[in-house]
């Protein structure tokens, strides 16, 4: 009797949630930032979850994190903004010294850090941080096996745990 092959779930095949980081350029110019904030802020369904700004003599760009990526595609593409798309992973910090521990994990696997920055929501009360890596799938598989929370973009917003729909996410009640 033969035995057809079946194909087990492993952790090689599993892929760690990932988000999408926008990449606006915009004219340095008074008031093009706020422009940018008012769109996002005027849409209601989405969260901005992380802001990072890297600005130069003649332009700006303008690293954005949001609860809902096909929304805020949309929406730049409807209001004519030029920008990039790069998949990030969002890492909750649970402990002081979590971020050096974060770095040590990519390290001792020998992965770059491109770039880093905090998130404006703690969806558990956590600190967390974007990180742009040599490959996010891999080191999402190092920091989980590594008992790091790595979070979707659905963790970022209303349906993170703790949030209250139409509110903003405040773990102190305030």
């Amino acid at each position: 009797m033969s035995q057809i092959p079946i194909d087990t779930p492993t952790a090689r095949g599993y892929q760690p949630p990932v988000n999408t980081q926008f990449s606006v350029f915009l004219d340095n110019r008074v008031g093009r930032l706020m422009d940018l904030l008012e769109q996002f802020d005027n849409a209601s369904a989405l969260t901005l979850a992380g802001l990072s700004v890297v600005d130069s003599a003649d332009h700006a760009v303008v690293r954005l994190l949001t609860s809902k990526a096909d929304l805020a595609r949309r929406l730049l593409n409807r209001c004519e903004y030029t920008f990039s798309e790069i998949d990030v992973i969002a890492v909750e910090l649970p402990y002081e010294n979590s971020l050096v521990s974060v770095c040590e994990v990519l390290t001792t696997v020998e992965l770059n850090i491109h770039y880093a920055y905090p998130l404006l929501v703690r969806p558990r009360g956590l600190p967390v941080v974007a990180l742009h890596t040599d490959d996010t799938t891999f080191a999402g598989q190092v920091l989980r096996k590594r008992h790091f929370t790595v979070l979707a973009e659905n963790d970022l917003g209303e349906n993170a745990p703790g949030s209250t729909p139409g509110t903003p996410n405040d773990p102190e009640g305030n």
